[in-house]
């Protein structure tokens, strides 16, 4: 029984232990995400996936640090290492969570960030394929603010290229800044990012 005891302690202490050092290195990465530091932080990230390998969100942000560097890459060969280094990143994280809307939606971006780079190359494969994931998406999580606003704004960025009124989209974009509103994030490390673009973007609509 004593026997018992003590190795029920020490797999406490060792799982304890084990979360502390992932909400370290999370923060941690957070810290340097936002300082600047998009390299180290994907480095970091990355470094906590391999050693959290049931965990999806290490993956995510890694991925995500590298496609959002990618919007107005004008170097293609730049641009083809980020989004290459993000689509496997997205790829291991799908593997550990299939049907995710939050990766999703990270496809999608990683998509349109082909497009925006050369719509004429890339537009006609890839721009199907992003409405493709957000009509996905919004079927698994038709409440989650990232995937309506996402979706929204894609719609008006197409519709805007296509030489169509974008005003219809601007009732879906306040829809997400409702859900944003009371959405809550699964735990502290789960994505919440996008409100200030909303508002942003609703500026326009008006």
């Amino acid at each position: 029984m004593k026997n018992l005891i003590v190795i029920t302690f020490v797999l406490i202490s060792v799982i304890s232990n084990a979360q502390t050092n992932y909400q370290q290195g999370m923060q941690k990465a957070f810290e340097l995400w936002e300082s600047g530091k998009s390299t180290e932080a994907s480095n970091l990230f990355e470094r906590i996936a391999s050693a959290e390998q049931d965990n999806w969100l290490p993956y995510y942000y890694a991925a995500q640090i590298n496609v959002t560097a990618s919007f107005g890459e004008k170097n293609e060969e730049k641009l083809s290492a980020q989004l290459n280094k993000a689509q496997n990143l997205i790829n291991n994280a799908t593997a550990i969570s299939k049907n995710n809307p939050e990766l999703l939606v990270m496809q999608a971006l990683l998509h349109t960030a082909w497009v925006a780079y050369d719509g004429a190359t890339y537009g006609i494969t890839l721009a199907p394929k992003v409405s493709e994931i957000y009509t996905k998406a919004l079927q698994i999580a038709p409440k989650n603010p990232r995937v309506v606003y996402c979706k929204a704004e894609w719609d008006m960025g197409s519709a805007r290229y296509f030489g169509q009124d974008t005003q219809p989209f601007c009732k879906d974009l306040e829809s997400a800044l409702e859900l944003f509103a009371n959405f809550k994030p699964e735990t502290p490390f789960h994505p919440k990012w996008g409100k200030d673009r909303v508002e942003t973007i609703l500026q326009s609509c008006k």
